[in-house]
């Protein structure tokens, strides 16, 4: 995708040809900051303060951190998939990605380790460019039909899972990307998505880099929409789907399912094959939720008056704050998953007739 007219992927090697580039996710849209990482410790560091975050890029990211280990120390190779592993723990493409360089690299000798893990993780990253193509692909009909009907499509989104979250394409934006190439008049409501505000600062970024017309939105608003007939079809990422099709996602987006079921608008989920976990049946009772900070929840950051960035408090001193990142909407409230494979119900059923091979 592209910034100022400039094509770029979310993670690249750099022109020495072994340290790894990422965007500064923390300090979008306000500054546009290349970073360049040089250990597995700083692709760490990368992921688990949200430097990276999406769980399509926060695999790929984990999985150049094990080429950069491999680069310094061949015989560390178990530690650091484990301390990679520990970044994150809701997000199940990070321990898809590693598992995939342990697989790998287990079988090879220390000194054919590094180039190994390096060729590893940059298949891991084509495969995931490729994917997310293949899901805008597969999303674009559910668009075209609601413009042949209405002659204009109205998106709500939660969060980002766009190109920012993911290699390139973006999995719930993709088809809106291709849907807006192609010339349809498309608008997206962008939830801001507290407490971090993905929407607000980085799928409004990302939309508006591409010239998508969308509006950003309290997270409160989109029940208040739908109602009103402002919302044709719901369109949303995920971190983890089970077995079963129930579906993971950053912390609200079971609220706005609900909103949905009751206002008779679809409801969408877009996933890669590396955010399939079939291992888990019921989400609700055994995904594990990340706990973040509370500081993200009393305190916001953004750009004043005269230009400087600044983070201030916004809740009453001494009130404590929780701030659990994801929730999980059951499989019973989502219209539909948009796979690289194609669409399909949110059942176990459904799923294996994609994906026999994960049975």
């Amino acid at each position: 995708m592209k910034i100022n007219g400039i094509a770029y992927r979310s993670v690249w090697l750099d022109a020495d040809g072994w340290s790894v580039r990422i965007f500064d996710q923390t300090r979008l849209p306000w500054e546009v900051i290349p970073l360049r990482l040089t250990t597995w410790r700083e692709a760490a560091h990368a992921i688990r303060s949200m430097q990276v975050r999406g769980a399509p890029l926060i695999g790929a990211v984990a999985a150049y951190g094990v080429a950069l280990a491999m680069r310094e120390d061949p015989a560390a190779l178990d530690p650091v998939l484990e301390a990679l592993a520990a970044t994150r723990p809701t997000a199940i493409n990070l321990r898809w990605a590693l598992d995939r360089q342990r697989a790998v690299l287990h079988k090879l000798p220390p000194a054919a380790r590094a180039a190994a893990a390096y060729a590893e993780a940059q298949a891991i990253a084509d495969d995931d460019a490729e994917t997310c193509r293949r899901i805008g692909e597969n999303g674009l009909p559910l668009l075209e039909e609601i413009a042949a009907r209405k002659g204009r499509v109205q998106v709500l989104t939660h969060c980002n899972a766009g190109w920012l979250a993911t290699v390139d394409w973006g999995t719930a934006l993709a088809p809106i990307y291709m849907a807006h190439d192609k010339g349809l008049a498309v608008h997206v409501w962008v939830d801001e998505t507290r407490p971090r505000n993905q929407g607000a600062a980085l799928t409004a970024f990302e939309l508006g880099a591409h010239g998508v017309p969308h509006t950003v939105i309290a997270d409160n608003a989109g029940g208040h929409l739908m109602q009103h007939g402002e919302v044709d079809i719901v369109i949303v990422g995920t971190d983890r789907v089970t077995r079963r099709g129930d579906v993971a996602n950053k912390i609200g987006t079971y609220l706005k399912a609900l909103a949905a079921r009751d206002n008779g608008v679809p409801f969408w989920v877009a996933l890669p094959h590396s955010t399939l976990d079939m291992r888990v049946r019921d989400g609700v009772a055994e995904i594990p939720i990340e706990e973040r900070s509370a500081a993200e929840v009393t305190e916001m950051t953004g750009r004043t008056a005269d230009g400087r960035i600044e983070t201030v408090r916004v809740v009453a001193e001494g009130s404590p704050a929780a701030n659990p990142a994801f929730d999980v909407t059951p499989a019973r409230l989502v219209t539909g998953l948009i796979t690289e494979r194609g669409r399909c119900a949110a059942s176990e059923a459904a799923l294996l007739a994609l994906y026999p091979e994960k049975a």
